[in-house]
């Protein structure tokens, strides 16, 4: 652990980590902070899990933050000033592994902190791969994706991930994440490297100055955004002709919104998001995020989000109660980044290796976009 305790607390994080300490003591906090990624998923939350947990503990106060995107920077402060104002944070797979590498995140006993799944499989058979860290507890399986303005890409809507880097039958302005994942393995796919070799070449000097050179080719016709929220209205505005995002965001934007967009499902980049805790919390902060995260991420409340929003539930007993939409009483299982239908190209990303070499690439990266 990065910080130092006493015995007492280190004995009361570890009966916390456990589900023990919130069962046995009654004191916990009514003021909690959760950090996410705002928007259409933030909603999903706020609908399947905070909504319904607050109804049984009327005393608990909620308050967001929408920091996720830089929840690894700002918990590396927290930590250097000793001030953790962090409850609970909604990180990417890799972030997870690197803020518990870190020591920023609690390792978590889940088969003891959480839920055995509604079929009677424990918590670690039932979350199976997508447990990629002990720090990490996973919530769903999204996509980042393309979507694309149908009135503007003529009679031969794009079906290929390359139709990003064709400027000339597809003109107009892109719309970009301000960051280098799925940018660089877009990049390397689309300049000829194999998919099966993306990270292998990518871990190279070489091979990150080839991705560079095949984003330098679209680069004065980008826009670069840094929440999931700006694709969908960059492109419901007309000022993109198409962009990436989470498949989530543009589902809310095709059938919640009604606008004029297609959903590019070619070399979908795959990943896992999901909770750590951040080290540090007080006893009855603590306790009042495990009662919550027990709740939160059971069977049915992971089925729940669904509802809401066209990502995948990370447990497997959760994919069977996957039903229709909460409004528009759609079926939601063929609008999730699995389907078969759209999983047909799938990249599903390396979690480790962005674990491992995040930071150098995003110094790089920042570096490239100054030029």
């Amino acid at each position: 652990m990065t910080l130092k305790t006493t015995l007492a607390a280190t004995t009361a994080l570890t009966l916390a980590a456990t589900g023990v300490f919130a069962e046995s003591h009654a004191a916990m906090s009514n003021d909690m902070t959760i950090v996410s990624w705002g928007g259409a998923y933030q909603n999903s939350q706020l609908k399947a899990y905070v909504e319904p947990y607050v109804a049984l503990h009327p005393e608990v106060n909620v308050v967001w933050d929408e920091s996720s995107a830089e929840a690894v920077a700002k918990l590396r402060a927290m930590n250097e000033a000793n001030n953790i104002t962090w409850d609970l944070v909604d990180v990417e797979a890799a972030d997870g592994i690197r803020l518990c590498d870190e020591g920023l995140a609690m390792e978590i006993d889940v088969d003891e902190a959480l839920a055995a799944g509604d079929d009677g499989s424990t918590a670690t058979d039932d979350f199976g791969d997508s447990l990629v860290s002990d720090c990490f507890i996973p919530q769903i399986v999204f996509s980042t994706t393309v979507g694309y303005r149908t009135d503007m890409v003529g009679d031969t809507p794009p079906t290929d991930i390359c139709a990003v880097f064709d400027t000339e039958t597809y003109p107009g302005k892109r719309a970009l994440n301000k960051r280098p994942l799925a940018n660089m393995e877009w990049a390397l796919l689309c300049d000829g490297v194999a998919k099966d070799d993306i990270y292998d070449v990518l871990a190279t000097d070489e091979g990150q100055t080839q991705a560079f050179a095949k984003l330098d080719s679209i680069k004065a016709d980008t826009v670069w955004w840094t929440a999931g929220a700006e694709t969908p209205q960059l492109l419901a505005d007309g000022e993109v002709v198409m962009g990436s995002t989470y498949n989530g965001r543009l589902f809310s934007a095709i059938a919640e919104q009604d606008q004029p967009i297609g959903m590019l499902w070619d070399a979908e980049m795959l990943d896992f998001d999901g909770w750590v805790v951040p080290d540090g919390l007080s006893e009855e902060r603590l306790a009042r995020v495990m009662d919550f995260l027990k709740f939160a991420t059971d069977t049915q409340r992971l089925a729940d989000q669904a509802k809401y929003i066209a990502y995948g539930p990370a447990r497997a007993s959760s994919a069977p109660l996957v039903s229709t939409h909460a409004e528009l009483g759609i079926e939601m299982a063929e609008h999730m980044p699995t389907d078969p239908a759209n999983a047909t190209n799938v990249f599903v990303t390396n979690y480790g290796f962005w674990s491992d070499y995040r930071d150098d690439l995003d110094s790089k990266f920042q570096a490239w976009l100054a030029q």
